[in-house]
């Protein structure tokens, strides 16, 4: 793709602030790529333009709303419609997007975006410094009910001093902010598009363009012939709404499917052995149940401490995963990755649990309603019943409510529950990770029910500061902080697992979930 540079202003030696995005993400580990025909996916013969892909999917977008999809599906199918200002590449650098360059004043406070020029939404309308203004603007609003408005905390003021020109005014340094820009949710849309209409009907600038829906059973896309950088190959992407991963590698072995992208480390096997070729990548998105902290069974720290202490995550990993993955602490964007260690109970200790329960007076037990996904990553079901069998024998009763993935959605983004059994997408950063989640500002800290003015000052710090050994201890100290309040409970980080039939090649899978390279992808 044609890439446009940065200017020198990024590196210069008065850089004070966003250096760091850069240097943070190249520590980021590449995918682990194995295939049962002995090489990855993305090698082989040369894609060709043209051709069908269908990628078979466990549940369909709950809405195509960029700045309101949390659901991965939903965010999956919106990278291939919208454009954002940043992106990330392949390693989850911070490259060029919409913007080709950006200028950052001395002390930090003044980022300059310079706009690629030539660009177009899918409704034939050109891309100006208006509709950045306007989307960044609407994000940052309250009204809005944005997922990723506090990735804007520092953003004082928005400006467009002409047409292909953005400036945004900083309250204090932002080493975080480029990284922030690039997900999904901090998409640029016209400034004339209502929202109402966005949730069903996207205008974006991503190399593909909606071409069909019929929900829950398909979704298509189809190559933007104006789109900005080199052409997608593929005539349309159609993903496939097939609810069971079992299901999808069998209709990938009868040829109705190409391509699909699986959690479950036994289906996985299963279709290595069946001659599909696999490629495993780590990811950065993490298994966690989360407590909220502001329901009046868990607002007790002793409680929360006492389900953290009861849980032998390497237990939940290898019954829900087959061990494929690592025990984690809050953190796992590679520059700033957390100690699982470093908590109160490293290891599962039930007598301890039960002695933090006598000092919340609940000896007697408690009872914690739980709500659990199914349809959008396999492992839910698995990991709450672990999780409800661990936590019995400390006198904690999960009460759990297993839900389709939309009604999912919809009660976690409501706060409406004591506890949830997540996967929560990871970031290089770890200010867009938790920010967001657990500072008292932060948009979705209904979601976490936990925030305090200590966290609130070391998230500060860590955005202020454009230095990597300044920054770690900061996010050790975050880190910490989380875990000694047992904020939530950490379980693990997994992998991904690639599956594509012969003659798909070009798609390079990525740390981060994105399915960004469709626009790569060909059929050969």
């Amino acid at each position: 793709m044609q890439r446009g540079s940065r200017r020198g202003g990024l590196f210069a030696a008065g850089f004070a602030t966003l250096a760091l995005v850069l240097a943070a993400c190249s520590a980021t580990p590449q995918p682990s790529d194995t295939s049962s025909a002995g090489a990855p996916a993305t090698t082989g013969a040369a894609p060709a333009a043209g051709g069908n892909l269908v990628v078979g999917v466990t549940s369909d977008p709950n809405t195509l709303d960029p700045w309101k999809a949390t659901q991965f599906q939903a965010v999956a199918v919106l990278q291939t419609l919208y454009g954002t200002l940043t992106e990330f590449d392949k390693d989850l650098n911070v490259v060029p997007g919409l913007a080709t360059s950006w200028d950052v004043s001395s002390d930090g406070l003044t980022v300059t975006f310079h706009l690629r020029q030539g660009v177009t939404f899918s409704d034939g309308s050109t891309l100006s410094s208006a509709d950045v203004v306007s989307s960044l603007t609407k994000i940052k609003d309250k009204a809005t009910a944005a997922v990723a408005a506090a990735s804007l905390a520092s953003v004082a003021s928005i400006a467009a001093p002409d047409a292909s020109t953005v400036v945004l005014t900083l309250s204090a340094p932002d080493a975080a902010l480029l990284a922030n820009l690039a997900v999904i949710n901090m998409a640029i849309v016209p400034a004339k598009a209502d929202e109402a209409t966005l949730a069903t009907t996207p205008d974006g600038t991503g190399p593909f363009v909606l071409k069909a829906h019929t929900p829950n059973q398909s979704l298509t896309v189809a190559r933007n012939a104006a789109y900005w950088g080199d052409k997608a190959l593929l005539d349309t992407v159609e993903f496939r709404v097939i609810p069971d991963q079992s299901s999808i590698v069998s209709a990938m072995q009868s040829g109705n499917v190409q391509m699909s992208v699986l959690d479950d480390p036994l289906v996985a096997q299963t279709a290595a052995a069946a001659g599909l070729t696999i490629q495993k990548t780590p990811q950065l998105s993490y298994h966690v149940l989360q407590l909220n902290a502001s329901r009046s069974v868990l607002s007790d720290v002793n409680v929360r401490l006492a389900i953290q202490c009861a849980i032998d995550r390497q237990q939940v990993l290898d019954t829900a995963a087959l061990g494929e993955g690592e025990v984690t602490g809050p953190i796992t964007s590679p520059a700033y990755k957390s100690d699982p260690n470093d908590r109160p109970c490293p290891t599962r200790d039930v007598a301890k649990a039960k002695d933090y329960l006598a000092k919340a007076g609940k000896s007697g037990g408690v009872t914690i309603d739980t709500i659990v996904s199914t349809g959008e990553y396999s492992t839910s079901v698995n990991e709450a019943q672990n999780l409800q069998s661990q936590l019995a024998e400390a006198g904690i009763t999960l009460k759990l409510e297993v839900l389709e993935s939309g009604a999912y959605v919809d009660r976690w983004v409501a706060a409406d529950f004591d506890a949830a059994v997540a996967l929560n997408g990871g970031r290089p950063d770890p200010d867009g990770m938790y920010s967001r989640y657990f500072t008292s500002t932060g948009n979705l800290n209904k979601v976490a029910g936990y925030s305090s003015p200590t966290l609130d000052q070391l998230f500060v710090q860590g955005r202020a500061s454009s230095d990597p050994a300044v920054r770690k201890p900061i996010y050790k100290k975050i880190g910490e902080e989380l875990e000694n309040n047992a904020a939530w409970v950490w379980l693990f980080t997994g992998y991904n697992y690639t599956a594509t039939v012969k003659g798909v090649t070009g798609f390079v899978p990525m740390a981060n979930n994105s399915l960004q390279f469709l626009r790569t992808t060909g059929l050969s």
